[in-house]
């Protein structure tokens, strides 16, 4: 608060009394009108983060417009057999009208009922179908969400009065929802975890200038690299088998497979992971560009390599991209383990082409790596 005495009329001295205070609050905006200022024209000059900004977000949609083509997200898969074509003719099934036109459905042909019902326990399909059954004999997984979803979806399509359609049980035990999940989210939370725990704070330590002094060490950039690499794999094995022990003493999540096989598979999908990440961060100097990098990288990743929901019905050109991601043969190589008990033996091209890749990734970055911005 200010005070000012004011002096004699007629002094030609008068001040206001509020002045200091007005002139301190001009100030004030002037700053905050220059940091303002300052801190936009950095964003706009650096073009890469700009553009990206804008390109970004219209990727996504287009991307999910081209995967979805068109069709509501929350859609339930229903198999049919016997079908040895890709397009089903409903035509020729027993199938209830109501039913083959209901826009909440989507049929995905399947050679045999018992090739229909691996499926289904897998929680590839949501629901199991007899297209040519007199009786309209189903299937469902009773642990699936959605599968009971599908089953009512399928019994209401029937008229009253008509013939009562049969429920058919899964042989063999049945895999959890939970269980199926729960490797999504792991291998999710250590895709990001690896993505920007290397490849963004590579890029920071670029720009602030601790990259530049490490340079004069006898410190070579593989080193550097792998070193990078290792920490970070170490942190991410440590988080995973916390997460594991909470999720497995809440849920009792069930493991037919080797745990040890288990960690190996993660191993290999974090180190893949991480010399991916180093590769975008081997030049990179802005930290909103690597971010807007990584995650173009990472959201197609979360949705096209099973993570939340299967790929089964879904179109060819989708199923072969995925196979891209490194994401996608983790998932694939756990959940066999975890619920199919398999072996190294059955799991081993996952494990070759995850290491023979992050093999190739560490050493395009080692050779693409600069100290200098």
């Amino acid at each position: 608060m200010y005070f000012s005495i004011s002096p004699a009329k007629g002094c030609g001295n008068d001040v206001p009394a509020d002045e200091p205070f007005h002139n301190d609050y001009i100030m004030n905006l002037k700053r905050i009108w220059t940091i303002f200022q300052a801190r936009n024209a950095e964003f706009f000059r650096d073009r890469a983060a700009f553009g990206w900004n804008f390109a970004f977000p219209f990727l996504i949609i287009v991307g999910f417009g081209l995967i979805f083509n068109g069709r509501e997200f929350k859609q339930f898969k229903v198999g049919v057999f016997p079908s040895t074509e890709q397009i089903i003719h409903l035509a020729d099934s027993t199938l209830p009208q109501a039913f083959q036109q209901d826009r909440h459905i989507i049929f995905v042909p399947i050679a045999d009922r018992s090739d229909g019902e691996k499926k289904l326990n897998h929680h590839k399909i949501d629901l199991l179908v007899d297209a040519h059954s007199s009786t309209h004999a189903y299937w469902i997984n009773d642990s699936s969400p959605n599968g009971s979803i599908a089953e009512r979806i399928f019994l209401a399509s029937f008229m009253a009065g008509h013939q009562i359609p049969e429920k058919g049980i899964i042989h063999g035990l049945q895999i959890r929802y939970i269980d199926w999940l729960l490797p999504g989210i792991v291998a999710m939370n250590m895709m990001f975890s690896a993505l920007w725990g290397v490849g963004y704070v590579i890029v920071r330590y670029r720009k602030n200038g601790t990259l530049k002094r490490l340079k004069a060490t006898p410190l070579t950039a593989l080193e550097y690299l792998t070193a990078q690499m290792f920490s970070r794999i170490f942190l991410l094995m440590f988080t995973i088998c916390i997460v594991w022990l909470g999720a497995d003493l809440i849920f009792h999540i069930q493991v037919r497979g080797s745990y040890i096989l288990l960690l190996l598979i993660f191993f290999l999908g974090g180190l893949n992971l991480c010399a991916i990440g180093l590769i975008l961060a081997a030049r990179g100097t802005s930290e909103e560009f690597t971010s807007g990098i990584l995650n173009f990288i990472s959201w197609p990743m979360m949705f096209l390599s099973e993570v939340w929901f299967s790929l089964e019905g879904s179109s060819p050109w989708v199923q072969t991209l995925s196979r891209f991601f490194p994401l996608t043969h983790v998932l694939k190589a756990a959940r066999s383990v975890m619920s199919d008990g398999a072996t190294f033996a059955d799991i081993r091209w996952e494990c070759g082409l995850l290491l023979v890749s992050t093999l190739i990734c560490l050493s395009i970055a080692a050779l693409l790596f600069s100290w200098n911005e």
